[in-house]
C-alpha cells in the first residue's frame, strides 16, 4: 500500500479522485456549501479579523520602525544565554504572547527578512514564540469553558512556562549549521512613521485575508465531509478501534475535525 502511494502517478490519481469527489459534493449540496461558507465568513468577521488584524499591524510597526533593534540591544543579555537567539527576537517572543496565533510567527519571519536574526535563530524562535494569547486563554477557556478565572490564570501561566521550556530546549537546535552561517547586517533603514504605518496596514490586511480564506475553505470542506458521510464513518471506525479506552465516535468526530483544521 505504502509503495503504491509512494509513486507519483498514484498520488496524482488519489488527488484527482479527491478533487472530483469534492466537486460532486458541491454540486449535490449547494445550499449547505453556501451556508457553511457564510458561517466561515461570520467567524472571520466576529473573531479572526478583530483579534488578529490590530496585532498584525502592531508587530509590523515594531519591525518597520526599527524598534526591534533598540529592544535587541537591551535584551541581548537575556535572550542570547537563555534561548541562543539575538535580542531583537524578544519582540517576536513578547508579541506572540500578547497577540496570540500567529502574530509571533509573523514577527519572527519579518525579523529574518530584515536581517535582524539568522535563519537558524528564526527557526529556534518559531518553536516557542507562536503562542495562544491571554485573551483567548482567560476569556474563552477560563471563563467560557471552565467558568473560572483562576483556572484561566493557571492555564495561562502553564502555557507561558511550557513555551519558555521549549525555547530553552531548542537553544541547542542547529548548532552545526550555525557555525557555517554568517549573520547578515540589517538590510533596512527605519522608515518614517507615515510610510511604516501605510505598509503595515497593507501587509497586515493581506495576511488577515489569507487566514480568512483558509478558514472559509476548510469550513466548507468539513461540512461536505459530514454531509457525504465520510467523516462520520471514519469517526465511527476510529471509535470502534479505541472503544476499550472509552473513546466514542463523537469524540472521534471532534478529533478528526481538529486534525483537519
Amino acid at each position: 500500500m505504502w509503495r503504491l502511494l509512494g509513486k507519483k502517478w498514484m498520488r496524482d490519481l488519489a488527488l484527482g479522485a479527491g478533487l472530483l469527489a469534492m466537486t460532486v459534493a458541491l454540486v449535490l449540496y449547494p445550499k449547505e456549501a453556501v451556508a457553511s461558507a457564510r458561517e466561515g465568513l461570520e467567524l472571520c468577521g466576529n473573531v479572526i479579523v478583530p483579534s488578529l488584524f490590530p496585532f498584525f499591524v502592531l508587530s509590523s510597526l515594531v519591525v518597520e520602525l526599527g524598534l526591534s533593534g533598540y529592544l535587541g540591544r537591551a535584551l541581548e543579555g537575556i535572550m542570547r544565554p537563555l534561548f541562543a537567539v539575538s535580542g531583537a527576537c524578544a519582540s517576536a517572543f513578547a508579541l506572540g504572547f500578547v497577540g496570540g496565533y500567529p502574530v509571533g510567527a509573523k514577527t519572527a519571519i519579518e525579523l529574518y527578512e530584515k536581517g535582524m536574526c539568522t535563519k537558524t535563530e528564526a527557526e529556534r524562535l518559531l518553536s516557542f514564540c507562536n503562542n495562544s494569547g491571554p485573551a483567548f486563554i482567560l476569556g474563552v477557556v477560563g471563563a467560557g469553558v471552565f467558568s473560572s478565572s483562576r483556572v484561566g490564570v493557571l492555564l495561562c501561566l502553564a502555557h507561558a512556562a511550557a513555551s519558555v521550556c521549549v525555547g530553552v530546549l531548542f537553544r541547542f537546535y542547529g548548532r552545526s549549521s550555525e557555525k557555517r552561517e554568517r549573520r547578515r547586517g540589517p538590510s533596512f533603514e527605519a522608515r518614517r512613521f507615515s510610510a511604516a504605518f501605510t505598509n503595515s496596514i497593507k501587509s497586515s490586511a493581506l495576511s488577515t485575508l489569507n487566514i480568512c480564506a483558509f478558514v472559509v475553505f476548510f469550513t466548507v470542506v468539513i461540512r461536505l465531509l459530514f454531509l457525504t458521510g465520510f467523516l462520520p464513518a471514519l469517526a465511527q471506525a476510529l471509535g470502534a478501534v479505541f472503544a476499550p479506552l472509552g473513546f466514542s465516535s463523537a469524540q472521534g468526530e471532534q478529533l478528526l475535525t481538529g486534525f483537519l483544521e
